[in-house]
């Protein structure tokens, strides 16, 4: 997996989102699925005002420490603006800076994305082009990832 590197100019993100941790997600208690889950049955993307596109985020921010530590999920999507932030959804900004991107295999979402993810924590420290941030890191689910079944979607980590 070899990423390419990109400088972000920052954006904001509407959606849900919730506390988990890594040591959370690797059992039966994960919220991530859940999340998914709701966002999707309750048609929370059409529900979110002044996209900027029709594509998906979901972030990862508020480490404590490294990607082992508990950090805040959102699942939402990029907006212009937040003046008008729906009941039950938060804002959240993410940083500029420089992103190392990596494009996930093609296949059922499910498998691809957790994949890459193990893939992503095995690189040594400072290959992808520098030390991991944990500022933020996000996925991005365009028009690639519009079939669940055979998706392909790229994951940006952030970098000092």
């Amino acid at each position: 997996m070899n990423p390419k590197l990109i400088t972000e100019n920052g954006f904001t993100v509407v959606g849900i989102e919730a506390r988990t941790s890594f040591t959370k997600e690797s059992s039966a208690d994960g919220v991530i699925g859940k999340q998914w889950g709701r966002f999707m049955t309750e048609g929370l993307l059409n529900k979110i005002p002044n996209k900027a596109d029709s594509n998906m985020i979901a972030v990862y921010t508020e480490y404590d420490g490294d990607y082992k530590g508990g950090y805040t999920f959102l699942i939402g999507a990029r907006v212009n603006s937040d003046s008008n932030i729906p009941q039950g959804m938060i804002s959240r900004k993410i940083p500029a800076g420089r992103y190392a991107v990596f494009t996930t295999d093609k296949g059922p979402v499910e498998q691809v994305v957790p994949s890459a993810w193990k893939d992503i924590w095995a690189i040594p420290k400072s290959s992808a082009g520098g030390d991991r941030a944990y500022k933020a890191d996000y996925e991005l689910y365009d028009q690639r990832a519009s079939d669940p079944k055979n998706a392909q979607v790229e994951i940006h980590i952030g970098i000092k």
